[in-house]
Parts: structure tokens; sequence; C-alpha cells
């Protein structure tokens, strides 16, 4: 495989802490761009990673035929804008999740890379995590026998991310907890029993905690200090009952809640056996056999998933071949959150 020439777009947390490291890290990639709105923060990076150009616009990169492929680690309502431009400029892109505010925008999307013919993956890190695929793997070959129902919590303390800035605005985040930690878990979960048929959606959000922002006690907030001068009309609760051609899929998750105790897993339960993951983490099978209950912990050696994801991409890319983080596969996640939300609103269950 030949050496790429990349370019990432946005210089902020996951940018930093991840994309420009394992493309750094890969042999065949090479930065030629980081592009960030603040110069500053792309001109650092650069440096630490010895790449020759920085932009504050993202357009200044589409005439360079040399960039044949871009990640995109902007704020999520300039995913759309930023991708489809890249697409229309002949280049692969990596967007981050989730890949844009609603489905509208999604559909743009994959109809941009249809009509270019150039991949679109999104970042759903998950489907290269080992754990993931190992699960996916046990329930392929049959060991958890017939899977009838997926449940999953991503729930914590006081855990809501800079109040009043871009991640509890609406119109910029496009939604709360579901579209910010729920991506990943129901994305995980439609991965591994790969991808049934959606029939049915119901759901309902909160937004309690936060809605009077200067009473929001916490004891640290990662994304930033509150701006109470800001917006919060995002959900900080969501629960939710999804019917699927295979199992039922059920979840409650929370930015913030008046218990104080973390719940970030997956349980799926089969008639043979079920597996409990710890999100990020290992998994539990439990089981019967011959009169006994029997509990199984695995240990197995584990790659890094962000290094996975843009090697995978990489060689997507130089293929123009879809991988498993194509939209093809991962619009079906963002319909679903749509559909959650159109059922809070709506009050009842919908249809797909």
């Amino acid at each position: 495989m030949r050496k790429m020439k990349v370019a990432v777009i946005g210089c902020g947390m996951i940018a930093k802490s991840q994309h420009i490291k394992a493309y750094a890290q890969n042999e065949h990639a090479e930065i030629k761009y980081l592009v960030d709105i603040r110069r500053e923060r792309a001109v650092e990076l650069a440096g630490e990673y010895k790449v020759p150009f920085t932009e504050t616009d993202y357009k200044a990169i589409l005439e360079d035929e040399e960039v044949e492929a871009v990640s995109i680690c902007t704020p999520n309502d300039s995913h759309a804008e930023i991708a489809i431009a890249c697409l229309n400029a002949g280049k692969h892109v990596l967007c981050e999740k989730p890949a844009s505010v609603n489905m509208d925008l999604v559909r743009e999307m994959k109809a941009a890379a249809d009509r270019n013919d150039r991949i679109l993956s999104i970042g759903v890190v998950n489907r290269f995590n080992t754990a993931v695929n190992k699960i996916k793997d046990m329930i392929e070959a049959g060991e958890l026998g017939s899977i009838y129902h997926v449940y999953c919590s991503f729930r914590s303390h006081r855990s809501i991310p800079g109040l009043g800035g871009p991640f509890t605005t609406k119109a910029k985040a496009g939604g709360g907890v579901l579209i910010d930690w729920g991506v990943h878990f129901l994305d995980l979960i439609l991965y591994c029993l790969n991808q049934p048929d959606i029939l049915t959606v119901s759901g309902t959000v909160h937004s309690e905690l936060g809605k009077d922002m200067k009473n929001y006690t916490y004891l640290d907030m990662w994304a930033g200090p509150p701006d109470y001068s800001g917006t919060y009309d995002v959900e900080d609760f969501v629960t939710g009952l999804i019917r699927t051609s295979g199992p039922t899929l059920s979840l409650n998750g929370a930015w913030a809640q008046n218990i104080n105790e973390s719940a970030m897993f997956i349980e799926f339960l089969g008639d043979k056996a079920g597996v409990k993951l710890q999100y990020g983490g290992d998994f539990k099978v439990y089981s019967a056999k011959n009169g006994m209950l029997s509990e199984t912990s695995h240990s197995f050696a584990k790659t890094d998933m962000f290094h996975d994801e843009i090697d995978d991409f990489l060689k997507s890319a130089s293929a123009n071949t879809k991988n498993r983080a194509s939209i093809d596969h991962v619009i079906q996640t963002s319909q679903v959150m749509e559909a959650l939300y159109q059922s809070s609103e709506l009050g009842k269950e919908v249809s797909l």
C-alpha cells in the first residue's frame, strides 16, 4: 500500500489525543495539513508532529490534489458541510461521530459519497475495539444461542460537559447524552448484531438537572467552565425500547442523575449464554451446562482501536472499498437516534 497524504480538520481534543497521533504513527499516512479556526492550536500541533502546513479555513485544502483523505474533528453542526465539500472535491472522509445533527444532513452526506464514488467513514471507533469484535465473533458462532434482548446503560452522576456551550446547545450538537454517548453504545450493539432491521422505536428524553444552570452542582466539567449566559436545550437523560427483526433493545442513559454511580455497560442475553461488557473494558460470559452455572472471564491481547480505525480507513480509501464504519452501515444508528427523539416529542412509538 502506498503512502497517502491527509489533512486533519479541527485540532481539538479528539484530533489531538487520537487522530493526529494515529496518522503520525501510520506508515501509510503523511499529514500535509492541520486545519483549525484557532490557528495557534494547529500551529502548536504542527510543530509537535512536523506537519508542513496549517490553515484556518478547510476550503484552502480542497483544491490540493495531493490530499486524498481527511479526518473531520469539528463540532457536530459543521460535519455535513465540511464532509460534503471534501467529498465533492474528490477526497475520502473519516468524520467523527455523530455523522451529523439530523437525518436530512446524514442522507446528504451519504449521497455526496455515492455521487463522487468516495469513502465516507464515521468515527464509531468501537467497531475496531478488540473486546467488541470478540463478542461479535461469539454471537456469529452461535455461542450465545438465540439473542433475544440487549440492554445498555450509559449513566453517570454529574457529567454534563461544558454547560451552556456547544455540547448543550441543540442547534450545534443535535442533542445531549443520546447523541454524545448513546451513539457509541447503539452503534456497538447494532454492529455486533449484524445490523438487524429496525421495526419500531419508543423513547423519552428528559432535560432536568441542567435546566437551572446556575444551580447545577458538579465536581468538574471536562469541556470547559459553564457559560451561564449560554443555552441548555438538550437532554440529560434518555430511555428507550427498540424492536428489531432480531432481539429487542433497551437503554437508559444519563449525563447527570441524582445517583452517585457510573453504569457504563452492555448486556447481550442469549438462550445459551449471556455476555456483560463493561464499556471500554473486558467482558464476562454467563451460562449453564451439566447442571452447573458458570461465570467466565477472558484475557486477551488488545490493540489500540483508534490506531486500527485510522489504519482501516487508509486501507479503505486506498482501495476505494467501503469498510465496517462506512456511512452505509452507520446511517442506521443515526436513524435510531432520530426516531428516539421523534418518539419523545410525539409521545408515542414510531415505526421505521
